[in-house]
């Protein structure tokens, strides 16, 4: 069996981004990849960019494949980031193959209300 472009790339690697009062947090299920083959980067215009690369698994002239499903190839997300957003600031770390992505929110500021008195 020739495997050869049976491989798909997995584009469509699952990211969930939830909002907190502290932060914005990208959770990223990325098993079998080191934190080596994986890259965190903040583009112009306020983008947040997460790519990587799965290598396929070598293949051996007398190895005989009876089913190839774990996907492999590259993937590359992006997600345009919120202007209260501290670009500054974003942190990445990787456990036991889930990428976490925490970019630090901006204090917002309350506007104060001042009542004025109204006279005559």
């Amino acid at each position: 069996m020739n495997i050869v472009g049976e491989t798909s790339t997995f584009a469509n690697t699952r990211i969930d981004w939830k909002e907190t009062p502290e932060a914005h947090i990208f959770k990223a299920d990325l098993p079998r990849l080191r934190k080596e083959e994986v890259k965190v980067e903040v583009e112009e215009g306020r983008m947040l960019q997460i790519s990587g690369e799965r290598s396929k698994e070598q293949e051996e002239k007398n190895d005989k494949w009876h089913r190839v499903e774990r996907s492999s190839g590259r993937f590359l997300r992006r997600f345009r980031l919120l202007e209260n957003a501290k670009i500054d600031e974003v942190k990445a770390c990787m456990e036991n193959g889930v990428l976490t992505v925490m970019v630090p929110k901006e204090e917002v500021k309350t506007a104060k209300v001042k009542a004025i008195e109204i006279s005559g």
